[in-house]
């Protein structure tokens, strides 16, 4: 393990495998803040994770991906506005609901902006601004048909053993 000095800064390894909206803020909000921190950090993009590099960012989120999700209505009576609706309805009835998908990933990115919580976008460039190391994993890139020229220049692609360089002298090592 790294001895936080001079000649040798801390590390932050991170997977990320998912990338639904909730799933990707984890791996930017502790990739940005250790980086700003004056660590070196290093995040491998595998499998869902992978598309959280594509230039055009899109994440979005699903109640029925996450059933703790908490489900507010932004509109009627303010009683009905309190009930946690993904608590008192069935995964099958939110599936079948027509736009949830939809109105929830735009109710979360609303109630980010409300709270002053930094975008995804705005995430990822912070990192990219601290020098995180961005690596796309070239084995997903191969199952699933990626190219290169789809995901941001500043990230790089590499396989498990890119990372697992990084990861060996890593201070903190987590899978999010």
């Amino acid at each position: 393990m790294n001895q936080n000095n001079a000649s040798h800064p801390r590390r932050l390894a991170l997977i990320a495998s998912r990338g639904t909206l909730d799933w990707a803020y984890p791996p930017f909000i502790l990739a940005s803040a250790a980086a700003a921190m004056d660590w070196q950090v290093a995040v491998f993009f595998t499998f869902y994770g992978l598309p959280l590099l594509k230039k055009d960012l899109s994440a979005a989120v699903t109640p029925a991906g996450n059933p703790a999700m908490p489900m507010r209505l932004p509109f009627g009576p303010e009683g009905l506005q309190k009930i946690d609706w993904s608590a008192n309805l069935p995964n099958l009835i939110l599936n079948n609901v027509p736009g949830i998908d939809s109105m929830a990933t735009s109710l979360m990115k609303k109630k980010f902006k409300q709270k002053g919580v930094a975008s995804l976008d705005e995430l990822r460039e912070a990192c990219v601004d601290l020098e995180v190391r961005m690596i796309g994993c070239q084995m997903t890139m191969d199952v699933f048909g990626f190219s290169k020229d789809e995901f941001i220049d500043e990230c790089e692609i590499g396989g498990a053993a890119t990372f697992l360089e990084f990861a060996a002298d890593a201070d903190v090592s987590l899978f999010v």
